[in-house]
C-alpha cells in the first residue's frame, strides 16, 4: 500500500476545473435549464473627457418595450421582450430566442448631468450619451511641490 501525501488545494483544482468546464461549454443548454437563466443586455462603455458613451445590445425588442432611468452615478435599464404566438395546426416549434423581462443597473464611473442624456435606437444597438458634469471636468488639480528650506 502506498502512502500518499493529503493535498488539500487539489480538491479546489478539482472545483476550479469543473467550474470552468461550465463557463466553457459551447453545447446549447437544454430548454428546462434555459428558463432559470436571467438575461440582461450586454453593455460596452466608452469614457471620454466629457462624456461617457454607453453602448447596450437589445436585439428583436422596440423602443416602447424599454425604460431608461438614468441617475448621477447610473443607469438603470429594464424592458421586456415579447413572445410572438402563431397558431398552426400540427406543427412544433422549438426556440432558444429568450423572452421575457429583464433588468440591469450600470453604475458609471464619474457624475453625469442626468438631464443632458441623448439616446439613439437603431437596428437593436441602444446608444446614451452621458454628459459628465461639470465638478467632473473640472476634477484635474495642480499639486505645487514647495522647495524644503536650506
Amino acid at each position: 500500500m502506498v502512502l500518499v501525501r493529503y493535498n488539500p488545494w487539489q480538491e479546489l483544482n478539482a472545483l476550479e476545473r469543473h467550474i470552468n468546464g461550465l463557463f466553457g461549454d459551447t453545447r446549447v443548454p437544454s430548454a428546462r435549464l434555459e428558463k432559470s437563466f436571467i438575461r440582461v443586455p450586454a453593455a460596452e462603455l466608452h469614457e471620454t473627457d466629457d462624456a461617457i458613451h454607453l453602448k447596450l445590445e437589445l436585439p428583436g425588442l422596440e423602443a416602447k418595450d424599454l425604460d431608461i432611468q438614468v441617475t448621477q452615478d447610473a443607469v438603470h435599464i429594464s424592458g421586456e421582450r415579447k413572445s410572438e404566438t402563431k397558431t398552426q395546426d400540427k406543427s412544433i416549434t422549438k426556440s432558444e430566442f429568450y423572452y421575457g423581462k429583464f433588468q440591469r443597473v450600470i453604475p458609471l464611473s464619474a457624475r453625469v448631468q442626468n438631464t443632458n442624456v441623448t439616446a439613439d435606437y437603431k437596428d437593436g444597438i441602444l446608444n446614451l450619451t452621458l454628459p459628465k458634469s461639470e465638478e467632473e471636468k473640472n476634477k484635474v488639480v495642480k499639486v505645487n511641490l514647495e522647495q524644503p528650506a536650506a
